[in-house]
């Protein structure tokens, strides 16, 4: 069944208040999707808004590909089916082509998690992203480390909701190749005759 939108009416798993508190908190850009279906956005936050321009009310119920346009991503699709695809891996982080509200193309720098109850069961995928098209490497720097300290912080968070948040810090130290990665997709960006 559809809603006004044209999106469907989802039965939408209910997010804790104390995670929905530290999403409207947190300077990093933040998304919180359904582990089931079409992973269907429930949460997102104001510094999600600040970088696509999409207001909550437009992206949640919706899977976040709506933010690709008509890029191909066909690597970085690839590594989040497989990540999706797969309970057993605990987080991705991959550089992907997705579009602003605008329609302005950029390179987001995408990290998943998983979030799961102690039973061992994905209550959510946890996201996070980052513009890494023109950014200077300080900026990056200091994404890595909002985004290692927001993990740490919703830790204890999650936890007062019986989840925990799955995957390390092993992920963003890999930073120096995923900005090779990223610097490939940029140039491709740069090339791609939707600019």
């Amino acid at each position: 069944m559809r809603d006004g939108t044209g999106r469907r009416e989802l039965d939408l798993p209910e997010v804790p208040s104390e995670i929905r508190v530290f999403f409207e908190n947190s300077p990093v850009a933040l998304g919180l999707a359904s582990p089931v279906a079409d992973h269907e956005l429930v949460l997102v936050n104001k510094s999600f808004y600040t970088l696509t321009g999409y207001r909550p009310s437009d992206a949640i119920g919706r899977n976040c590909r709506f933010l690709q346009g008509e890029a191909e991503n066909g690597s970085a699709r690839a590594t989040l089916r497989a990540f999706l695809a797969d309970d057993a891996k605990p987080n991705v982080r991959t550089p992907i082509i997705n579009f602003k509200e605008d329609g302005t193309p950029f390179v987001n720098l995408l990290y998943m998690s998983r979030l799961r109850s102690l039973s061992g069961n994905t209550r959510f995928i946890f996201a996070s992203q980052f513009d890494v098209s023109r950014s200077h490497p300080d900026l990056l720097s200091a994404y890595d480390r909002d985004l290692g300290s927001t993990l740490i912080r919703l830790s204890p968070v999650i936890a007062e909701s019986g989840l925990i948040v799955e995957g390390t810090l092993t992920t963003i130290a890999n930073t120096a190749n995923v900005i090779a990665q990223a610097k490939l997709t940029l140039a491709d960006l740069d090339d791609a005759s939707f600019l």
